[in-house]
């Protein structure tokens, strides 16, 4: 028996899910396929280095800002320069309201409608919709002030909020004016009360529900593997800067090292039946499908940088970090942890934010360092909302572009992913008894990752459908499920 489960619904890009089942009704195994071409690393050869920062926001119109600071910091390895202190400064600034806008959509909109109407509701009401109307209309107010909030620092700063223009090669293209620091401050000083909020939304939804919390400590949510992520000088989560620390499934370290260095660490396989790679730690190697100690398989994303790191650096963001792992265990394996671990992080990004603020510093006009040469090579690594992100170019002496490299976020789980689809079938798909309710687990799995797999392919407005068709042993149809 196949069921096939495309498109799956909330998340960027288009993927489908394919799940057997033996005679008995049992999941025999599942496959997440992504049909999807990305081809920025071939169509951006030739082109001139400065007008990557340009080019690659385009790869997504949901994290555009990840890609453009990644990339900004590529092209200054690229040209062998150094953002003076306020460029970086203005740099982490927007990214961390690019985080607010980010974190804030996908956890109201595209996560919290699995909880909040619940994930055995009815579609029509399992949607930002439905979840206003538990929550209330003030709620949905507040959602929608703060994301807008994030949208419009990231517009002063970047020109637009979607598909910046900010960065430049060796800092950014413009400083900001203290009535511009003053409105960016009073913004983020809401936005640390919303993010409290929010917190505090999760706790009387999520975990004061027994049920919620079994589920997410239930075996079909929970995996043992490797995590990765970006942290400072004193091991504390950072976006935008630092090296890259990854951890085992233990939670002891396993390697710590400078984003330039990524290729003794990392590598990548491909499967005939996606278009997407597969990373994986070289010094470990791949073993399959499997998790534990002895496979390379690492994840990223909100739940992997609270385990790879050691801290947060700002007290509100430390504390409710404290009370995660004090509630989960060290280091946290269940893949439905990622919302937590998400609004832990949108309460750094929104403090972070406030600190910048009110740097005095930040408004300095010394914003950028001017190249006078090129180096030839560049790797920008910085970590998108999804997870890890790595941009890496090549150039010629004419500063043109001979070799990208990109390795997405989503991609760094792929792996991951496959592997929390199949558990997730199997945890809840029992005797070949499948519904709404049993699917939406099955894709709740996936969409815990915030994964984002348009790259180059955009879906259009409106409802996407979904038609499951279940099959018995003898491929004929049993029934067919439309959404």
């Amino acid at each position: 028996m196949r069921i096939t489960i495309d498109p799956v619904t909330r998340l960027e890009g288009h993927a489908k899910i394919e799940i057997f089942l033996d005679e008995r009704g049992e999941v025999q195994n599942a496959y997440f396929q992504v049909p999807e071409l990305r081809g920025f690393e071939k169509f951006c050869q030739g082109r001139p280095a400065e007008e990557m920062p340009l080019i690659t926001p385009r790869i997504c119109g949901v994290c555009p800002g990840a890609h453009h600071m990644a990339s900004a910091k590529a092209t200054d390895g690229v040209f062998g320069v150094t953002p003076p202190p306020a460029g970086r400064k203005l740099r982490e600034l927007f990214y961390c309201a690019h985080y607010v806008h980010s974190h804030v959509a996908h956890f109201f909109a595209l996560a919290a409608p699995d909880f909040v109407p619940g994930p055995d509701a009815d579609p029509r009401e399992r949607n930002i919709l439905g979840l206003v109307a538990r929550v209330g209309l003030e709620i949905g107010g507040e959602v929608i002030r703060h994301r807008a909030y994030a949208q419009k620092i990231q517009a002063m700063l970047g020109g637009k909020a979607t598909h910046p223009a900010c960065g430049v090669p060796g800092g950014m293209s413009k400083p900001i004016t203290e009535e511009e620091r003053r409105e960016i401050e009073e913004m983020a000083r809401s936005t640390v009360e919303f993010a409290k909020t929010s917190l505090k939304i999760f706790d009387q939804v999520v975990l004061g529900n027994p049920a919620y919390v079994e589920m997410i400590k239930s075996d079909a949510y929970t995996m043992r593997t490797y995590y990765m992520g970006l942290v400072d000088e004193r091991g504390r989560v950072n976006f935008y800067d630092g090296k890259l620390r990854v951890v085992d499934p233990d939670g002891n370290e396993f390697a710590t090292f400078a984003p330039e260095d990524y290729l003794e660490h990392i590598a990548e396989r491909v499967e005939p039946w996606s278009y997407l790679k597969f990373p994986y730690l070289r010094k470990v190697g791949w073993h399959g499908y499997v998790d534990g100690k002895g496979n390379g398989l690492y994840r990223v994303a909100p739940l992997a940088r609270l385990n790879a790191a050691t801290g947060m650096a700002t007290p509100a963001a430390q504390a409710e970090y404290e009370r995660y792992f004090s509630t989960l265990g060290r280091p946290v394996h269940h893949t439905l942890a990622n919302h937590w671990a998400r609004l832990i992080e949108l309460l750094y990004a929104a403090e972070r934010l406030l600190e910048l603020a009110t740097d005095p510093e930040i408004t300095s006009p010394e914003v950028r360092t001017l190249p006078t040469g090129v180096a030839g090579e560049g790797v920008g690594v910085v970590e998108a909302p999804r997870g890890t992100l790595f941009h890496h170019y090549r150039t010629d002496d004419k500063g043109l572009i001979t070799a990208v490299n990109l390795i997405v976020a989503t991609v760094n789980n792929h792996a991951a992913i496959c592997m929390s689809v199949k558990k997730a079938a199997q945890g809840v798909i029992k005797a070949g008894k499948v519904d709404q309710g049993i699917l939406n687990r099955v894709e709740m799995a996936f969409r815990a990752y915030d994964p984002c797999f348009g790259c180059a392919t955009h879906t259009l407005p409106g409802q996407m459908p979904m038609e499951v068709t279940i099959r018995d042993a003898r491929g004929e149809v049993v029934e067919v499920l439309r959404r």
